[in-house]
């Protein structure tokens, strides 16, 4: 059985800086930061360690944001902006020799089930025995904003996709040559959630991407070094019963607080002021 002990959150690109740190009403009605509620989701999947990859210079500002989980947070600096895997590699010691998962920390999550999307997510490894990445459909306008994934469903098992290709933030027209998966709505991908836990071989991938690339300095990226795992061991893709809101394009806040509330305790007030509002316009 796959154990999966550890996660990875990482906070460290040019938006993150201050994406995390913005304030949300919960589900239950609780006011917490963005990465309060990241924390919390990895917490629900039965994660023990989590280490947190923040800007250099700024671990004081993210312990406050964390709150009462910073005591239990291990927290990795990443000096100079080089790429998101590059940030990801900072907690390869962390990481160790075990799979683990990884969020993004301008991501909130939002399940359509009792389980948290986490939960689903590392519930599929343990039964799959190997790297598992949530996805979600998403429309081609959408496409400049993740990593998508080309594959083929997984035969009977719905929501499960073999992972052949990884390409980062594609073009329409790239990803309709290279990423049309059976059985989705036209004009729609599989983009990535976010979400993943992911084997040790992730880490060791993105080492030699480093390695490779210390003459040129360019930025590197997580989805090469996913495309690379695709072709040496099993990788899959899940549809998880839940969608993720991106807090870093435009409405994004906007959108996920709406989507908390409307999952949450406070959801018959909201609905009531939607009302007022839309009958006021």
């Amino acid at each position: 059985m796959l154990r999966i002990r550890k996660a990875v959150i990482t906070a460290a690109g040019p938006n993150q800086e201050r994406l995390p740190l913005q304030r949300f009403v919960d589900v239950d009605g609780s006011e917490k930061t963005a990465l309060q509620i990241v924390v919390e989701e990895v917490l629900s999947a039965g994660v023990e360690q989590i280490c947190v990859v923040v800007r250099g210079g700024s671990q004081a500002t993210y312990r406050d944001a964390a709150g009462e989980h910073a005591r239990s947070l291990v927290f990795v600096e990443q000096p100079a902006p080089r790429g998101y895997g590059e940030a990801l590699h900072r907690a390869a010691r962390f990481a160790g020799d075990e799979p683990f998962v990884h969020l993004v920390s301008d991501h909130l999550y939002v399940s359509r089930q009792s389980q948290r999307c986490a939960e689903q997510l590392v519930r599929a490894a343990r039964e799959e025995q190997c790297a598992v990445s949530a996805v979600q459909p998403t429309r081609e306008s959408m496409l400049q904003y993740y990593g998508a994934v080309g594959g083929s469903p997984v035969a009977g098992k719905p929501g499960y996709y073999q992972i052949e290709r990884v390409l980062e933030k594609p073009t329409p027209t790239t990803a309709e040559q290279h990423l049309i998966v059976p059985g989705l709505r036209a004009g729609h991908y599989l983009c990535l959630f976010g979400m993943h836990v992911l084997t040790p071989a992730v880490m060791d991938l993105l080492g030699q991407m480093i390695a490779d690339a210390r003459s040129d300095g360019g930025p590197i990226m997580l989805s090469p070094a996913l495309a690379q795992l695709a072709q040496r061991e099993r990788y899959l893709a899940l549809d998880l019963d839940g969608t993720r809101y991106n807090i870093g394009v435009k409405y994004g806040m906007f959108v996920a607080q709406l989507a908390l509330a409307l999952s949450g305790r406070d959801r018959e007030e909201i609905l009531t002021k939607l009302v007022e509002l839309l009958a006021a316009r």
